[in-house]
């Protein structure tokens, strides 16, 4: 009973070494809403698959503070993206725009698995005339037939 009593202490004490500062919050609640709805529309760069609102990584605390800084400064929503896209590129938004530039990001898994899809017929269709040249001589397929019917009958009895 002591050794659990003072296993978990010693965990809770461990567990404030790695309490960190809450995230700091606009002043006005709206400012924070209104963050929180661009930063849903752009891609954490460390993360790449979380959005900036999601990411609790140290480069999206800085991201999202800018965003903040911007709308303090008055600037729309587009203008703030417009600042995040000429910054870091078409990759930071969740949906980039369809241009020559992210042509791949938008078609790229429909031309990956088209072209699954094609091996496999491909595949398939050359097994199938394996198969078909690989046919059973006359003597093959009277030995087959009569083991055939030899399990049917031990089936029945």
């Amino acid at each position: 009973m002591k050794r659990l009593v003072f296993t978990l202490i010693c965990l809770a004490a461990c567990s404030l070494g790695f309490a960190r500062e809450a995230a700091p919050l606009a002043q006005d609640e709206a400012v924070e809403k209104r963050m929180v709805v661009i930063s849903e529309e752009l891609r954490c760069l460390v993360c790449q698959n979380e959005s900036l609102a999601a990411s609790r990584a140290d480069l999206a605390q800085d991201l999202r503070r800018e965003i903040r800084e911007q709308i303090g400064q008055g600037r729309s929503d587009q203008e703030i993206l417009d600042f995040m896209v000429g910054r870091y590129g078409d990759f930071v938004r969740y949906r980039p725009p369809l241009k020559g530039t992210t042509a791949l990001l938008w078609f790229g898994p429909f031309l990956l698995l088209a072209a699954g899809v094609a091996a496999l017929v491909l595949y398939l269709r050359r097994r199938g005339k394996r198969v078909v040249e690989a046919g059973l001589s006359a003597e093959e397929q009277q030995e087959v037939d009569a083991l055939l019917r030899q399990g049917i009958e031990e089936n029945r009895s």
